[in-house]
């Protein structure tokens, strides 16, 4: 039986690990095979399993997770920190697994701060690897139900990884049912977000029984209730204990406003001034592709959304519904974005009657029939691009599935760079 490794080798490993997967990364890029950062990752954890925790010991991470908003809460919180002069590392291509964050945490200065989003299936994964500072949890609602499983289930093994982490400091999202009941024994600061989709909650995680739901609070017969939270959105504002802080985000919707409100009490925790963290988060204009604007060919202005599953599609047409451009909808079911798309019929695209629309992506068929279904005359085209030109409206909002987002956004920054 071999002995325990010392903690010089494991120096040595870790460096040998960091080195291979930079090694692996080159290689990806050069033979245009994508960005290298997964593939540098698990060449790295191959090499040595341990890499995550020893290269970040010490560094006082901080891990966002949450079926929406994960990107955007960690690129607003990056911004605020970086504002008061705190050295930053993250994992700002998206790469979320434990290989996304071993490559991260070995492309960044050995003294800047990580701070991660996190995948929330890879969670208790990466915490038991990393051993955070601070976690920050959004929301949980369903996603990719082939990967991801019930969204209760998530919210189980939330819980039992922060039960074995009593000291754990948490920041959370006490309108999300489902979060509470993962984060309500740790040591956590509690940020009332408001929650538009309740779908996913109907039914008290603790008993079972139908949650009871009323005006910013909800309840169940066992006693499982909304916490009194700290921190609290109310329309463009912040509250928390002893101020009052605005918002003026150049990100659009209410959902960015709730990501904003999740980054500031994470900033809070980081001892950043509220007002100061704020003003960083308004330069934020654009995260990993979202909000990206350019020009059609016949000269009027796209933007690009990402929506993933439901709730976030949700989010989205109630922001489109109050405008009269032209929408294209783009649906790939890619492993990336879950395979079944049924979820399709719990969107409310009856929200787009009266507008001109658009069918696309490699599963424009299926969006075919969930939007004759709901009484909205579309036109229909495989390439968003190239539906984007057919539909009508003085601008077009161009709204895509994660691996139909990823590929639109190479496009688009080609054709800015023509």
């Amino acid at each position: 039986m071999s002995q325990p490794s010392s903690p010089t080798q494991r120096s040595a490993r870790t460096a040998l690990a960091v080195q291979a997967g930079r090694l692996a990364g080159r290689v990806s890029r050069r033979a245009g095979m994508g960005a290298g950062v997964t593939i540098g990752g698990r060449v790295a954890l191959a090499v040595a399993p341990g890499v995550i925790g020893e290269l970040a010991a010490g560094r006082e991470a901080v891990v966002v997770s949450g079926t929406n908003g994960k990107t955007t809460t960690t690129r607003l919180l990056v911004a605020a920190l970086q504002a008061s002069g705190v050295s930053v590392v993250s994992n700002d291509t998206g790469a979320n697994l434990a290989s996304g964050v071993a490559s991260a945490l070995a492309s960044g200065a050995s003294g800047a701060r990580p701070v991660l989003e996190v995948d929330e299936a890879a969670l208790p994964r990466v915490i038991a690897a990393l051993d955070p500072r601070l976690v920050v949890l959004t929301n949980l609602s369903r996603d990719q139900l082939d990967r991801y499983g019930e969204v209760g289930t998530v919210a189980n093994r939330w819980r039992e990884m922060l039960a074995s982490r009593p000291a754990q400091r948490v920041v959370a999202n006490a309108a999300d049912p489902l979060v509470v009941w993962a984060a309500q024994e740790s040591d956590t600061v509690w940020v009332d977000t408001g929650l538009l989709w309740r779908e996913d909650a109907t039914a008290c995680p603790a008993c079972g029984a139908l949650l009871e739901w009323g005006d910013g609070w909800y309840r169940s017969a066992c006693g499982f209730a909304k916490p009194e939270a700290a921190i609290r959105l109310t329309g463009d504002v912040v509250e928390a204990p002893g101020e009052h802080v605005a918002l003026s985000l150049s990100l659009p919707g209410r959902w960015n406003l709730a990501n904003a409100a999740m980054a500031l009490a994470a900033a809070r925790e980081a001892g950043i001034d509220l007002k100061e963290a704020a003003a960083a988060m308004s330069d934020v204009r654009e995260v990993g592709g979202r909000q990206a604007t350019w020009r059609l060919p016949d000269g009027r202005r796209a933007r690009l959304l990402l929506a993933k599953n439901p709730a976030g599609w949700t989010e989205v047409l109630r922001f489109l519904a109050g405008a009269d451009s032209g929408v294209v909808v783009v649906l790939n079911c890619r492993v990336a974005d879950g395979k079944d798309p049924s979820w399709l019929w719990d969107v409310p695209f009856e929200l787009l009657a009266g507008r001109p629309v658009g069918a696309s992506g490699e599963r424009h068929l299926d969006l075919a029939v969930r939007l004759r279904y709901a009484g909205v005359d579309f036109v229909d085209d495989r390439d968003p691009l190239l539906a984007a030109g057919k539909v009508g409206g003085d601008d077009v909002e161009i709204v895509a599935t994660y691996s139909a987002f990823v590929d639109l956004v190479r496009r688009i920054r080609s054709l800015r760079s023509a």
